[in-house]
């Protein structure tokens, strides 16, 4: 009798550590899947190995790549060489990373496109303001298609627009301390001619219909003559099944501008998925993320605009993932 009994404890006990060892296995699954719905749903079909790891996992680590189609390589290729990127993915036992391109917008004609080109050869501006590498392409194209007329000064918000312009054979006489709107604003020195003449710095400002009025309305605060031309648009990119299952298994959403951001959402609403974290190119993008619902914490941004400091954003964003603080 004690014999047998002996021999129910310990096949008991057997038992119950097989069940403890299958739930810690379970737990590492559902734990990498926290942000991730398409990992979690799918943590049930996962063939568990003897150290808790599935030989089919997905990465733990899956960015979305948002800009229009065709301009997420400089982003790509940041990330691909990031230093910290790849120490966080190796320090992370078992963990991959993904790079999936989900363009958010699309561009489409402005209401002011058919008159840009008449502008450019029949007006004189001390000044264009262009804001974007779409809008140094719209404006680049008119120009080339109306003879290439002399122009004012062209002051670019950032290295990305200048180096844009540049391709065109466009030569840049400004470019601010920090690409932003504002800083533009701030830092755009007015005319010395102008004033000799007793007249206000005149700008063109070629701009999306969904620009902000920050450029406008600073610069006119400050006593410039801004003529601002709607010369194109930026629309919400429909989504095929494929890239909707790739924003499913997003971990990290990268946004260059508030038109992503909310294109994200738009096309993320229906989708059963908790929301990624944002990698943001600068505070523009940030402040769209808080005000399209995002978490403080859960956003992340450079001080300075930039692909190298937009890269980094993407590193912080996933460290915080691999420490499970996000």
């Amino acid at each position: 009798m004690i014999a047998s009994s002996n021999m129910v404890i310990v096949a008991t006990l057997l038992l119950l550590m097989s069940a403890a060892s299958h739930v810690a296995s379970f737990s590492h699954i559902s734990s990498a899947g926290k942000r991730n719905c398409w990992l979690h749903s799918q943590a049930t079909d996962l063939e568990m190995t003897n150290n808790g790891r599935s030989t089919t996992e997905s990465p733990s680590f899956v960015i979305a790549l948002t800009r229009e189609e065709g301009k997420n390589g400089k982003l790509n290729k940041a990330l691909q060489s990031n230093s910290n990127i790849k120490q966080i993915i190796s320090s992370s036992s078992g963990s991959a990373m993904e790079v999936n391109e989900i363009p958010c917008i699309a561009h489409a004609d402005g209401p002011d496109s058919d008159i840009l080109g008449k502008t450019l050869s029949s007006s004189d501006f001390d000044y264009v303001a262009i804001t974007s590498p779409e809008a140094a392409k719209v404006f680049a194209t008119a120009w080339i298609d109306e003879g290439r007329p002399k122009v004012g000064s062209v002051a670019a918000v950032g290295k990305a627009t200048q180096e844009a312009l540049k391709t065109y054979g466009i030569d840049v006489a400004f470019v601010p301390s920090k690409a932003t709107a504002a800083t533009l604003v701030k830092e755009l020195p007015t005319l010395e001619e102008a004033t000799n003449e007793g007249r206000s710095t005149s700008l063109l400002y070629p701009a999306s219909a969904k620009a902000q009025d920050t450029l406008q309305n600073g610069l006119e605060e400050r006593g410039f003559i801004v003529t601002r031309l709607n010369t194109y648009d930026t629309v919400t990119a429909t989504w095929t099944p494929e890239e909707e299952s790739l924003a499913k298994s997003t971990t990290v959403a990268c946004f260059a501008s508030p038109s992503a951001v909310k294109a994200w959402v738009k096309n993320t609403a229906q989708l059963d998925c908790p929301r990624a974290l944002a990698a943001c190119i600068g505070e523009t993008s940030f402040a769209a993320c808080k005000k399209n619902g995002w978490k403080e914490e859960d956003i992340f941004y450079p001080e300075k605009p930039g692909i190298d400091g937009w890269a980094e954003s993407v590193a912080n964003a996933l460290q915080c993932l691999a420490e499970d603080k996000c």
